[in-house]
C-alpha cells in the first residue's frame, strides 16, 4: 500500500462506523451523502479490502472494519486533543476545554456552575461529555473529568473536592397519599424507584434495604435523571443527592436521619495539561463549585 490514506477518508470510516449508514455519517460531517461515500469507496480501494457490506436494511462494517474502529476512534480522539491544544493561548484561559461528567452531574448538577465560569472566563468554551463509564484522560479524550471514584494511575492529578450525601426523597403528593415512611423497614413497603443493571448501584440497594422485595420496586434504572425525573413526577420514592433534593419544593426528603451514602467527588486532568491556563482556570473553578455543592 503505498498510496497515502487521507485523514478525511478515516473520518468518514468513523462516521459511517458509528452511524450506520451513509446519509447519518454525512449529517454528522456536514458533508453530501456521495462524498462520503466516495471517501469510503476510496479507502476501501487504498485498503485492497471491504469495510462494509451493502443490503436494502444498511451498511453492515465487515470484520476488519470493526478490527480497525478503535484505531480510527484513538485518531479522532487525538485530533480533537490537537485542536483543544491549539484553541487559544497556552498560558491565557482562552480556547476550548472538555469535560467528562456523569449523565447526572451533566443534566442535574453543572449547568449553573458553567454560567459562572463563563461570566468569569467568557473567552473559555466548553465541550461537554455525558458518560457514566468515564472517559479516557489518559489518552486525552477529555481535558478534565469531575469522578466519584479516586484515579489510580499516576500520570493523572487529581484533587478531592467534596463528599456529597444522598438520601431518599419523593414528591410531596407522593407522601400525602402513600404516608411518610418512619423506619427503613416501613421504607422497604413503599415504591421504591431503583437500579435495574448497574452491580454498585444494586449493592448499594442491598445495603439500604435487607428486606426488600421484588415487588417494592415500581421502576428500575440506571439513569439517575430518569429516577430524578419519576420522583419528581410522583412515581415513587428515590435515592438523590440532597443538594438537588432539598432544592426542589416539590420533593420532600424521606428518613432526613438516614444518609444513605457520600459521594467523594474528584476533579481530574493530565499532569501535562495542569498548567495551561484554559484548563487551568477550569480545573479551579470546579474545584471550588463542587466544594460548595457539597457544603449545601
Amino acid at each position: 500500500m503505498s498510496k497515502p490514506i487521507s485523514w478525511d477518508d478515516q473520518r468518514a470510516f468513523l462516521a459511517v462506523l458509528e452511524e450506520g449508514s451513509f446519509s447519518a455519517a454525512a449529517r454528522r460531517l456536514g458533508l453530501s451523502q456521495p462524498t462520503v461515500r466516495a471517501r469510503i469507496e476510496s479507502l476501501e480501494a487504498t485498503l485492497g479490502t471491504i469495510l462494509f457490506t451493502r443490503s436494502v436494511h444498511g451498511l453492515t462494517p465487515t470484520e476488519q472494519a470493526r478490527s480497525v474502529g478503535a484505531s480510527a476512534r484513538a485518531m479522532a480522539h487525538a485530533s480533537d486533543a490537537f485542536v483543544r491544544a491549539a484553541s487559544g493561548d497556552m498560558a491565557k484561559p482562552a480556547g476550548t476545554v472538555r469535560i467528562s461528567v456523569s449523565e447526572f452531574v451533566g443534566t442535574a448538577v453543572i449547568a449553573p456552575m458553567l454560567t459562572r465560569l463563563a461570566a468569569r472566563h467568557p473567552a473559555v468554551a466548553i465541550e461537554l461529555d455525558l458518560s457514566n463509564a468515564g472517559a479516557d484522560l489518559l489518552e486525552q479524550q477529555v481535558d478534565i473529568a469531575v469522578r466519584m471514584f479516586p484515579p489510580q494511575q499516576a500520570a493523572l492529578v487529581a484533587k478531592k473536592v467534596a463528599a456529597i450525601a444522598v438520601g431518599f426523597y419523593a414528591h410531596r403528593d407522593y407522601l400525602a397519599q402513600h404516608g411518610m415512611p418512619a423506619t427503613i423497614e416501613e421504607l422497604a413497603a413503599h415504591r421504591l424507584i431503583g437500579p435495574d443493571r448497574s452491580r454498585a448501584d444494586r449493592a448499594l440497594a442491598d445495603r439500604m434495604l435487607p428486606q426488600p422485595g421484588p415487588g417494592n420496586f415500581i421502576l428500575r434504572t440506571d439513569s439517575h435523571p430518569a429516577a430524578l425525573a419519576a420522583a419528581r413526577a410522583g412515581l415513587g420514592i428515590a435515592v438523590v443527592q440532597q443538594p438537588i433534593g432539598d432544592a426542589d419544593d416539590m420533593l420532600r426528603r424521606v428518613l432526613p436521619g438516614h444518609d444513605v451514602a457520600m459521594l467523594d467527588t474528584w476533579i481530574v486532568t493530565h499532569e501535562n495539561l495542569r498548567h495551561v491556563g484554559r484548563v487551568r482556570a477550569v480545573f479551579d473553578h470546579l474545584a471550588a463549585e463542587f466544594a460548595a455543592f457539597g457544603r449545601a
